[in-house]
């Protein structure tokens, strides 16, 4: 036998082997010297080598199990000298023995038994499901995909188990490219509160009109001074988003706003419009409050132009200018959205406006949550929310402070959900006033529920002009929260905003609408019911009603009614002895409901 150059590998196999599973690796290190010796084999030790494979040995499974087989693999190619990342090994076979037919597919066959051994012990020899080594507890796996060059999509950290991957949740819609983003001040915007802006808004909606899903952007740290302006969208594509981030402010000029307009921002027939984000709209309407001379209640002025008018420029009834130059009961609408569908409103705040702060006409499928109006108590018609000749509607988690209805609800109204709002000051939440100049109203399917009020003159409120036609049917007000509310329920259907009105017979029908769980406190009078003589209200019902007055010795209102037929379901606190039972003669209540049904 020939002399054998560095370190025995058998004893360095030993060495290894104690310190892993001696036991179960001693018969195959015996195994091995034999196979050396018995076929004459001379092999070389590169030192640097055998120790880098010996510190791959004592890495994560899975590498281990790449090297040996690799190792394998190279031993099966019957080579007789054979290079590995490792280690060297040079074979060599006497000239005797290669006479008596020794061949190299013997010594492959054992060596082969003796790796399956080796990875037996080592516990790296295991079954495979699909593509991936199966996990054993106690055992670490580091497998690195790449896809692309370079690109490293997995992996786990030593002594570590990769955490399972949770199942995987719908994808979000996915954010608007830089390409369909339109900032304003890309546009000429100077955003200096001082100039005017409005060419510059106008030239960005132009553009972004024309892409679907665009965003219009007004960015935060800007004060946007701009004039009365229409974003209409008849032939825009769909879903545009106007991210508010920034503030828009009025002009305080009474010659930027010209003569005719209702409205100062406004959104029309549009398929899918949001308007979101943590910015301002600012009506500076301070001014405009102290020039009305129109009466504290003005439901009419809402109601002034003509229901569904699309352009919403009628003429109030006065347009004499005052000695500051605005027109007198002239007030502006902050933002409009007519004839659209799908629209949102979320994020922003609208305060200050000089009347009614956001008011949808005509439109479908309409979301406003996660938004605040802010004017004070004092100031006159700014309604909160503004409803008319819309449906499917939800308004929830909002902070509604006005000077007029937190939520105003008139004609043309249906499938309408309003809750989780706080409400006041203000004049509490409204359907109507409906019917005015003997005009048919119509209203159904309204839910008010988990709102709060605080300080307001109402609390749930339906109000309807004499004279008018129609009905009001499927009203639903519960779980209503109030605090110092002046009168927290009331149907007044005898509603006039001037000194005196024209008494008249007709009127909208009022059916089906109950009250459940309404408590709180009240300053002058817990319920006024006041119904028309010619068509009752039908089929009230009150539930867990429990209304105390503010102060106690204070001259309190008893509960009122008026030709009002229902029923108390429970106990009320005051007592509502005034509610009268069972149901009305007149039958003007059951054609005016099914002329509703059937427009």
């Amino acid at each position: 036998m020939r002399a054998i150059k560095g370190m025995d590998i058998t004893t360095k196999l030993k060495k290894w082997i104690l310190n892993k599973k001696r036991e179960e690796l001693l018969r195959s290190t015996q195994l091995v010297n034999n196979i050396f010796k018995q076929n004459n084999l001379i092999y070389t030790c590169n030192w640097r080598r055998m120790a880098g494979l010996f510190k791959l040995l004592s890495l994560p499974s899975s590498l281990t199990k790449l090297s040996l087989f690799s190792l394998l693999s190279c031993f099966s190619s019957h080579h007789l000298h054979f290079t590995t990342k490792h280690f060297s090994i040079r074979q060599t076979v006497n000239k005797s023995q290669m006479s008596t037919g020794i061949s190299l597919k013997g010594f492959t066959a054992v060596l082969l038994l003796f790796l399956l051994l080796v990875c037996s012990g080592l516990d790296v020899c295991e079954g495979r499901r699909g593509r991936h080594w199966k996990h054993r507890k106690g055992t670490v796996t580091s497998l690195v995909k790449k896809k692309g060059k370079g690109k490293a999509i997995g992996g786990s950290h030593n002594n570590h188990h990769a955490k399972p991957s949770p199942i995987p949740s719908p994808s979000p819609s996915p954010s608007p490219s830089h390409d369909s983003i339109y900032n304003v001040l890309d546009f000429g915007a100077k955003g200096d509160g001082e100039t005017d802006d409005t060419k510059a808004f106008e030239a960005t909606w132009a553009e972004a009109c024309k892409v679907e899903a665009s965003t219009v952007m007004v960015p935060s740290g800007y004060a946007f001074l701009i004039g009365p302006i229409s974003f209409s969208g008849p032939y825009c594509q769909p879903n545009i988003v106007f991210q508010l981030d920034g503030m828009i402010v009025a002009p305080t000029n009474p010659k930027a706003w010209g003569a005719g307009l209702l409205w100062w921002i406004e959104f029309t027939k549009l398929k899918g419009i949001t308007i979101q984000g943590s910015g301002i709209i600012e009506g500076r309407g301070s001014v405009w409050w102290t020039q009305s001379q129109i009466d504290d209640d003005p439901i009419a002025i809402n109601d002034d132009d003509d229901l569904g008018t699309e352009l919403g420029t009628k003429m109030p009834r006065s347009n004499r200018r005052t000695g500051m130059g605005w027109p007198e009961s002239f007030h502006m609408q902050a933002l409009r959205f007519y004839g659209s569908y799908n629209v949102t409103v979320t994020g922003i705040v609208i305060q200050n406006s000089p009347q009614c702060h956001l008011k949808f006409d005509n439109c479908n499928a309409v979301h406003v949550f996660n938004m605040s109006v802010a004017s004070p108590g004092n100031s006159l018609n700014t309604d909160g929310i503004h409803l008319q000749n819309t449906k499917d509607v939800a308004i929830h988690h909002c902070n509604l402070s006005c000077g007029d209805d937190c939520v105003s609800v008139q004609t043309g109204c249906s499938t309408v959900k309003i809750h989780s709002v706080n409400c006041g000051p203000g004049h509490g939440i409204s359907i109507g006033g409906l019917g005015r100049d003997n005009t048919k109203a119509c209203v159904s399917n309204i839910t008010v529920q988990d709102v709060s009020m605080y300080g307001t003159m109402t609390g749930v409120r339906i109000k309807t002009w004499q004279g008018g036609s129609g009905s009001v049917q499927s009203i639903r007000f519960t779980n209503i929260r109030v605090s110092e509310v002046q009168t927290p329920i009331v149907i007044d259907q005898f509603y006039c905003d001037r000194t005196s009105c024209k008494n008249q017979t007709s009127a909208v029908a009022l059916s089906g609408i109950s009250y459940e769980n309404i408590k709180g406190t009240y300053t002058v009078k817990p319920v006024h019911l006041a119904c028309s003589d010619d068509t009752p209200c039908s089929e009230l019902s009150l539930t867990d009603i429990e209304l105390q007055p503010m102060q106690e010795h204070y001259h309190m209102y008893d509960p009122y009614c008026w030709q009002a037929f229902g029923e108390l379901y429970t106990p009320t606190v005051p007592p509502i002895i005034c509610l009268q039972a069972g149901k009305p003669t007149s039958d003007r209540m059951f054609s005016d409901h099914e002329a509703c049904e059937s427009a």
